[in-house]
């Protein structure tokens, strides 16, 4: 017959007074960890004791007790409830609810009753904030309640209501808990799920791999689009805005596409029409033109609208408080913010004196036309007074040329003129008086004039260098030729395969402004061009060269074009300007290049860059996701594809395979659960017995 279980005996539970509670030596608690003995101390008073404490009778030397008990568990609530005795909140004989050990080893006790504890799933306290707001307790309520910030509850209450099916996965820890406040990103249960059946098959699975397949499709209200119509306007119209509460989103996502166009075509147009009762003869409206949109249109010049003498003296105070304020702070290291504010908020003014609109002749206004667009940060950008060919007035012909002309065309008053010339007295004889020179002569005589401006033109560069910036700075600012006797041509082409975003790149931005800074330089009447390029010092004539030259650079691969020669000279300029492109601001992603090449380029890239084993990582990816990765891979390595390459320039360094696996996959996760404890307290907000994942304040 088997022997009966021998029964246990658990310890008994009996109240003590504080006044005879003590700290034990025996406590294996000795890294300070969790919720503050301030905080637990606020809580108790709050809630009560959650927990009684652990106690052992203190004895003599002889073994005789001496009504003292020692604590070798719960060792912060005793500092909580001693915090609450010194602010006269407890008395000090007030009754503690204890279980009185004996027997065993102290140490013993304090060790099992840390690691015995299970810890409370992060699901479970996301699920139970959720139940506290359900119940009525706002967030503000809840944060106060377990001494978190505001923005924390919010974030719990967003990974609450993240679909029950991924929730069931984390639960079964089928997520990391990065995965899935990467979910949180777009509300929709449905394409939640549909991301994470993606995922499955995705190599990648990393928080921002899903965050990317949530958002595709979205515009970022970083996007000049969001800019220019406000996301404000664009929530007010009923278009749903995704918030990533866990990291910073640059405003978020405009996920209804097709409200942003129609609201940006909406504002467009109303822009448009402010511009066109300006008197233009026509207006062309787009979000966005392609480079190089205004070649071969003359550009009006016209004459900044005059300051009103109240505007004068508005703008000499401004410039006064500047001046003033700047020398006051001269010698501070750190300007206090009301003056930096103020002397932010001069600039401002004052830039806009300088910056005032221009006004055009009304005569030229009827046969020129503006392009309304929208700037690279959102704001409009008008670009006025372009007159088109087929606008230009006609030349009038020379006197003496005017019957020719008309003969010539057939035109019915040519037999007027001939007529007119029969009734009028002949042409004295040559002794008579002087007669015109005839063409033949005229051209023979000019033509040794030409040998000769050749021969001295060619002694004296200086001359000759200010004959061809004038010649060319006539192609390039006032679209006429016949202005100058040299037979140089200068051209700007187009680009007939138009580069996503190259109108708003910043190399296309810089050579903008400097075209216009040298057309506010320059006279408006070309014929006042020589004389004010001739009283300009040789370093301004040479800027404007090096600019008006540099816009007859064509480097462009045509297929239909074979240039060879031109291309290789491409390269020794390139050399000879020491050219990066990746400095220039040039970037790998999947429209500029990853997503128009093969996976093995893709990988030869990648492997360039980051080195063999981050290439392999990818390399059983899809097309598209590869693509995705590898843009990811390539950020600010400094890649360039070949053609891209200035010969002789060193190349980006090709990463450590080790380090790069590193910096791709481990640290992701890595950096993503820390900056989660660390950024939104989810750390500070555990059990107060430092267990990572519990609910309770103790």
């Amino acid at each position: 017959m088997a022997a009966a279980a021998k029964k246990i005996t658990l310890s008994p539970s009996r109240d003590i007074p504080f006044n005879q509670l003590v700290l034990s030596q025996s406590n294996v608690r000795r890294v300070k960890a969790g919720v503050s003995i301030e905080e637990l101390a606020e809580d108790i008073a709050r809630r009560g004791l959650l927990h009684g404490l652990s106690v052992r009778s203190v004895v003599d030397d002889a073994g005789v007790t001496t009504g003292m008990f020692e604590i070798p568990a719960g060792g912060r609530r005793y500092r909580a409830l001693e915090l609450l005795v010194k602010q006269k909140r407890l008395a000090k004989t007030a009754p503690v609810p204890c279980v009185v050990r004996e027997g065993g080893i102290a140490e013993e006790d304090s060790l099992a009753e840390n690691v015995q504890r299970a810890p409370l799933h992060p699901l479970d306290q996301f699920r139970a904030f959720l139940a506290l707001r359900e119940k009525g307790q706002s967030e503000e309520e809840i944060a106060a309640a377990f001494f978190v910030s505001v923005n924390v509850v919010k974030q719990r209450l967003k990974l609450a209501s993240v679909s029950p099916a991924l929730l069931d996965v984390y639960a079964e820890d089928g997520l990391t808990l990065d995965q899935l406040i990467a979910f949180t990103v777009l509300g929709d249960h449905e394409r939640q799920e549909q991301v994470f059946e993606r995922l499955q098959a995705s190599y990648d699975k990393q928080p921002y791999a899903i965050r990317r397949m949530l958002t595709e499709g979205a515009v970022r209200a970083s996007d000049k689009r969001a800019q220019f119509i406000g996301v404000d306007t664009y929530v007010e119209a009923g278009g749903p805005l995704m918030r990533d509460l866990f990291q910073g989103d640059d405003g978020g996502w405009l996920q209804d596409v097709a409200l942003v166009d129609r609201l940006v075509a909406e504002k467009l147009t109303r822009e448009a029409e402010t511009v066109r009762v300006e008197g233009w003869k026509w207006i062309e409206v787009a979000p966005d033109f392609a480079y190089g949109h205004n070649f071969g249109l003359r550009q009006l010049r016209g004459e900044p609208v005059p300051l009103s003498v109240e505007e004068e003296a508005t703008r000499d105070a401004l410039q006064a408080e500047y001046d003033r304020l700047s020398e006051e702070h001269d010698s501070v290291d750190e300007l206090p913010n009301a003056v930096d504010e103020r002397l932010g908020e001069l600039e401002t003014a004052l830039e806009a004196f300088t910056t005032r609109p221009l006004a055009f002749d009304s005569s030229e206004i009827g046969r020129a036309g503006a392009f309304v667009s929208i700037a690279p940060d959102g704001g409009l950008r008008v670009e006025r007074g372009f007159v088109r060919p087929e606008d230009e007035r006609p030349a009038e012909p020379e006197p003496e040329e005017r019957q020719t002309h008309a003969m010539a065309a057939g035109h019915d008053d040519a037999a007027d003129a001939v007529a007119a010339d029969a009734q009028t007295p002949a042409e004295p004889e040559e002794d008579d008086g002087l007669s015109p020179i005839s063409d033949r002569l005229m051209t023979e005589l000019t033509a040794h004039r030409t040998l000769g401006l050749r021969q001295a033109l060619g002694e004296r560069p200086d001359v000759a260098f200010l004959a061809a910036l004038h010649a060319l700075t006539l192609k390039v600012f006032y679209h006429y030729g016949s202005d100058s006797c040299l037979e140089l041509e200068l051209k700007s082409i187009g680009f007939g395969a138009q580069a996503p975003g190259l109108n708003d790149s910043p190399l296309a931005e810089t050579i903008r402004a400097r075209h216009d800074n040298w057309a506010n330089r320059l006279p408006k009447e070309p014929a006042d061009l020589w004389e004010q390029l001739q009283g300009w010092d040789s370093d301004s004539r040479s800027a404007l060269f090096a600019h008006v030259v540099s816009l007859s650079v064509n480097a462009v691969h045509e297929s239909w074009n074979r240039r060879p020669r031109a291309l290789a000279h491409a390269d020794r300029l390139a050399q000879a300007v020491d050219l990066d492109m990746a400095a220039a601001g040039w970037r790998a992603t999947v429209d500029s290049f990853l997503g128009r090449v093969t996976k093995a380029r893709i990988l030869q890239a990648v492997t360039e860059a980051k080195g063999e084993r981050a290439a392999e990582r990818i390399e059983h990816l899809r097309k598209g996701d590869m693509a995705s990765e590898a843009e990811t891979l390539l950020a600010e390595t400094g890649w360039l594809p070949e053609p891209l390459r200035t010969p002789g320039r060193p190349e980006a360094e090709t990463a450590e395979p080790h380090a790069s696996d590193t910096t791709v996959e481990e640290t992701s996760v890595i950096d993503g659960e820390t900056a989660m404890a660390e950024d939104d307290g989810f750390a500070d907000n555990q059990h107060a017995e430092n267990v990572p994942h519990t609910i309770a304040a103790e």
